[in-house]
């Protein structure tokens, strides 16, 4: 069973007829537009050489597997730090004193609340992840991810520490 379109509104009509006022119709012996002509274009312009962007360390891997294992219980969590009242010096020292003591204990993963912030965009919570990079911090951190709601969601990290090997 087949049913009829319905007829456009006044105001649909209206509102069509702005738009299409601005549509250039094609000829029938014109060709398509591609896509690939826009690239072909771009890629005969000469391009300017801009510097590289290098990056030291790179960011510890967001650990999706990580958070499931945690959700599942298959990874224990050790300790919290709460950053909540801390400045981003305050904050950044705290974490990295921190992570230290918990590597140091053997732990495997432990979480760090930023808080969310503003409308979810706290500084603390977006600072997290550069300051997980950091020279200090990198050989320690094998990868963080958000949160699952019980643990704090998304103004809490689960940060997955490397097993330091003494030998």
């Amino acid at each position: 069973m087949s049913k009829r379109p319905r007829g456009l509104t006044g105001e649909e009509a209206e509102l069509w007829g702005r738009v299409a006022v601005g549509v250039k119709r094609r000829q029938a012996n014109e060709k398509p537009l591609s896509a690939a002509a826009p690239l072909a274009e771009k890629q005969q312009r000469p391009r300017s050489v801009a510097p590289a962007l290098v990056r030291l360390s790179p960011t510890p891997p967001a650990d999706r597997g990580g958070e499931k294992r945690v959700r599942r219980g298959r990874v224990e969590l050790g300790a919290t730090l709460d950053l909540h009242g801390h400045t981003q010096a305050s904050a950044r020292a705290a974490l990295a004193r921190f992570i230290s003591a918990a590597s140091q204990r053997g732990e495997r993963a432990i979480i760090v609340v930023t808080g969310s912030g503003l409308a979810g965009e706290g500084v603390l919570k977006r600072r997290l992840p550069e300051w997980l990079a950091e020279p200090d911090l990198r050989p320690l951190v094998a990868g963080f991810a958000r949160a699952h709601r019980k643990h704090g969601g998304g103004g809490a990290y689960y940060v997955f520490l490397k097993q330091i090997v003494c030998g």
